[in-house]
């Protein structure tokens, strides 16, 4: 539901693709270099754990049959009066994915913009963040009406694309399958298992994305997680298994308790009704409900080893971005 007072105000409830592209200028803040070992096989600006001929130097150590002749360390051979040769630690590309909620109740907000700008926003900084570190960017963004898929690609080849489709799913009256005239950009999410209505989209993208990410990626997951339980532990725990997983939770000021004592209009675009929050166990039963869902968030963080960051909409996203990804950078021991 849409509160009836809901500002409006530029910006609030779209984001065009300039402002997207723009936003590059504020992304080299974020910290988002691996927090493991990479283990992408394409040649990039991670250091791998894999040894061989790249732009890092590693160890030297003492020269074997069939080492390559070009590595000799020649200075290290004088010195020990034995042949030596360079170790160097090669360089990887590594793929970031965004998985991008832009569904219905994403489209709310009594601050500053609604929360699907708000997540179309971080997931423009967390992709120029990435591109512009080498790595190679993908992303999937759905809502009610269907999803765009792109395949990480390097620089901004995937980039751009992925921009543009958030850029058009921030629009409530956006045609599925038109992107600035381009065709095919949204197409049906993947069926969900026996039609069961109960499952969310989310859970359905999230599903699919599993058949989509490559052990050794960063995976972004950036949702208000309405309807997360339990039951989506499964496909979490296959995106985590063999990638860094970061949860990006988006919220509103009025998601975390009701408003002042008084009767309020509500709708949900086809229904209107009177919310009375004068009603003291409505207003501790709403606080309640958006703690138990931090709750239920933190505990599949901390089971799947994903990192969780939390946005509000009425707070700068970069800098709630590069704040939120400060304690992951110090769980890696200080990574670039």
């Amino acid at each position: 539901m849409v509160l009836s007072s809901l500002p409006s105000t530029d910006n609030a409830t779209s984001v065009d693709l300039a402002t997207l592209i723009a936003l590059r200028q504020e992304a080299g803040r974020l910290p988002i270099a691996p927090r493991g070992k990479v283990l992408a096989t394409r040649s990039g600006g991670h250091l791998s754990r894999f040894r061989g001929r790249g732009m890092e130097f590693d160890e030297s150590r003492v020269y074997m049959p069939g080492d390559d002749p070009r590595n000799m360390d020649w200075r290290v051979t004088a010195r020990a009066a034995q042949p030596h040769v360079k170790l160097f630690r090669e360089e990887r590309e590594r793929p970031v994915w965004l998985l991008v909620d832009m569904g219905p109740r994403m489209r709310f907000g009594t601050r500053i913009a609604f929360k699907s700008v708000i997540a179309a926003r971080a997931a423009a900084l967390l992709a120029w963040a990435a591109a512009d570190k080498g790595d190679r960017v993908g992303g999937l963004v759905f809502d009610e009406r269907g999803q765009f898929e792109r395949r990480p690609a390097a620089r901004t080849r995937g980039l751009l694309p992925l921009l543009n489709a958030l850029a058009d799913a921030s629009r409530a009256d956006a045609l599925p399958g038109i992107t600035n005239g381009t065709p095919a950009a949204f197409r049906a999410p993947p069926a969900p298992p026996s039609a069961a209505h109960s499952v969310s989209t989310l859970s359905l993208a999230g599903r699919h994305l599993v058949h989509l990410v490559r052990p050794g990626s960063l995976v972004f997951l950036i949702s208000d997680f309405a309807g997360f339980g339990d039951e989506d532990g499964a496909w979490l725990a296959h995106l985590g298994a063999g990638s860094e997983l970061v949860l990006v939770h988006t919220y509103d000021p009025l998601e975390t308790a009701a408003p002042p004592a008084g009767r309020y209009p509500v709708t949900d675009g086809v229904q209107r009704a009177v919310l009375d929050c004068a009603v003291s166990r409505l207003r501790s039963a709403w606080s309640q409900r958006f703690a138990d869902h931090v709750a239920l968030l933190e505990a599949m963080c901390l089971r799947h080893r994903a990192h969780l960051i939390s946005l509000r909409t009425d707070q700068p996203v970069g800098e709630s971005l590069s704040a939120g990804l400060q304690p992951r950078r110090a769980r890696a021991g200080g990574i670039r």
